[in-house]
This record gives structure tokens, sequence and C-alpha cells, in this order.
């Protein structure tokens, strides 16, 4: 029945997600712990289930509609799942590239203590869950509250890149270093940006209606 179909890809959707904010998690540990093992483990390990999970999302997606040719509001939460997989996917690749950045930098001293760093992976890791929560529990009021807060980590890249930019000119041996970080930061700052686009479809979802981040102030 086109309803179990629907609950097992909810389902699914969710494992997906939490795997994808276990992996953010699991980068920035292994950045600010200085554990190599976590990373490694994250590449060789969670990106491959990553990558399973997205192809059993798709073929659910594809047999619910080849099936049931679903309408209405159960056509947008299929589509809206597309999206959403497709951005969790995304979410887990920025992952690895954190990841890859720690190993590098974890035999290395460190250009300065990491403070904002950690504080933009704690925002866009409840960004990424709320935004989840928004989506399958049919919340437009957190999803936009999740979009809302997409400007927070925005400005910490921005300091980010501010004070390792002084670290890089007063010392250029830092150069290599603080570039990493920047990377690291900026991906962090995508993943948001992912969060952020999962709240809009959970707006879509609720309301159908597509609505543009940037463009919240008139909801």
């Amino acid at each position: 029945m086109l309803d179990q179909h629907l609950v097992e890809l909810q389902g699914k959707i969710r494992k997906a997600a939490f795997l994808a904010e276990s992996m953010v998690d699991k980068a920035v540990a292994a950045l600010m712990e200085k554990k190599a093992f976590l990373a490694r483990e994250l590449i060789e390990e969670d990106e491959e289930e990553m990558d399973h999970l997205d192809l059993e999302i798709d073929e659910a997606i594809v047999t619910i509609l080849a099936r049931y040719h679903p309408v209405a509001r159960d056509l947008r939460f299929v589509l809206s799942s597309f999206s959403v997989n497709r951005h969790l996917e995304r979410v887990g690749d920025h992952a690895v590239n954190i990841a890859e950045y720690a190993l590098d930098l974890i035999p290395q001293p460190p250009v300065k203590p990491l403070i904002d760093i950690p504080r933009m992976a704690t925002i866009a890791r409840e960004m990424l869950r709320d935004a989840i929560d928004s989506l399958l529990e049919e919340d437009p009021e957190k999803a936009l509250a999740v979009i809302k807060r997409d400007d927070q980590v925005d400005q910490l890249l921005e300091q980010v890149r501010r004070e390792l930019i002084t670290y890089m000119i007063s010392d250029p041996k830092t150069i290599d270093r603080a570039l990493k970080l920047t990377s690291i930061a900026r991906n962090l700052e995508r993943i948001a940006d992912l969060a952020t686009n999962i709240g809009e479809n959970a707006v879509f979802l609720a309301k159908g209606k597509m609505i543009k981040h940037r463009g919240l102030e008139k909801e």
C-alpha cells in the first residue's frame, strides 16, 4: 500500500539524516581532538554507507511513483524526499572534505585555538536536525526558524576568514594550515546552506509553495 511505502521512505530519510549529522560530528571531532582514526573511519566506511542509503532512497521513490502515481500532499512528499536526499548526500560529501583536511592538519601545530569553527559545526548540525524534523513533522514554522539561522553561520564564516587572514599576513608559515581551516569553515557553511534548502522543502511540503532563502521577511 502507498501509506506503507511512504512510511518506509520517511524512515530511510530519517536514517540518512542521522548518518549525515553523525558524519559532521565525526569530522569535526577528528579535527578538534586530533583523532585521525575518526577521519579515516568516516572516509572509508561512513561515506560508503551514505552512498548506499542514497541509492535505497532513490529506489524507494521510483517505486512509489511507478506503482501509485501519488498526488497532492503525497506527491509533494515524494518530490521533497528526492530533493532532500540529494542535500543529505552532499552534507556527507562536505563532512568527508572536512575529514580530509583534518587528516592534513592533525600532525601539524595549530594555527590558533579553534573557537568559531566548532560553533559553526554546532549550529549547522542543529539546523540539519531541525530541518529534517520540520519536514517529517510538516512544521513550516520550525522550517522558517532553521532558514533564518543561516545568517549566524555566514557571520561566523566571515569572522573565521578575517581572523585567519591576519595570521597568514603576520606569519607566512601558517598560510597552508590557515587555508585548510578556511576551507573547513566554508564546508560547514555549505552544510548550513543545505539544511536551509531542506527547510525550504519542508515549507513546500506543508504549504504547497516554494520559498526563496533571503526572501523570508514577508513570510
